[in-house]
């Protein structure tokens, strides 16, 4: 058993959980399931590393483990980010790498990479969103100068998903950025 592996992935889990995650989403019933995915791995991994099994079977696990998840609520990008950060650290703990710096590096690239990916600062004007509009229309360029004035934001991508031309709505999804910070950024 990789027991330094071990400690490391407790380190860095906490660090995902507590110094990245939920202090700039704040929710908390995420941080239950990525520390129980995390732990769940590395307890299965060091198990099938100790009994010599193939790694085959874990990479089988880990697709099962993620489709599972993934199916059971509706997660965003990020936070699907988060999720396969947390497995992925788990099993990079277990596994018994040598030289132990390769442990190190792998799990601070991991840390790094949401830390700098996530922050509230990176391109943090710009935004996604449905909107659902009380008219229908079907000019795009009609449609931009109305998404822009409703947001105050420069739009950079619209997807119509629904025209209703009967119950007169519109339902967009829009890409834009923010004309102005409003300084209520998520927190950093």
């Amino acid at each position: 058993m990789n027991l330094f592996g071990i400690g490391l992935d407790l380190i860095a889990i906490s660090i995902l959980v507590f110094g990245l995650y939920f202090p700039r989403h704040r929710r908390r019933d995420l941080v239950i399931a990525y520390l129980m995915i995390n732990l769940g791995l590395i307890a299965v991994t060091s198990a099938l590393v100790a009994e010599e099994t193939t790694i085959s079977i874990g990479f089988g696990l880990f697709a099962v483990l993620s489709l599972l998840r993934l199916r059971s609520a509706e997660l965003d990008q990020q936070e699907i980010a988060y999720y396969l950060a947390a497995m992925t650290l788990g099993l990079v703990g277990a596994l018994p790498l040598s030289p132990i710096w390769i442990t190190v590096a792998l799990m601070a690239i991991i840390l790094i990479g949401l830390a700098i990916g996530d922050h509230p600062r990176l391109f943090g004007r710009y935004r996604v969103q449905v909107v659902t509009l009380d008219e229908a229309i079907t000019n795009e360029q009609v449609l931009r100068a109305r998404l822009e004035e409703l947001l105050g934001a420069t739009v950079h991508q619209i997807r119509v998903r629904r025209t209703d031309l009967i119950e007169d709505s519109t339902v967009v999804e829009v890409r834009y950025e923010q004309r102005t910070s409003t300084g209520q950024e998520h927190g950093a």
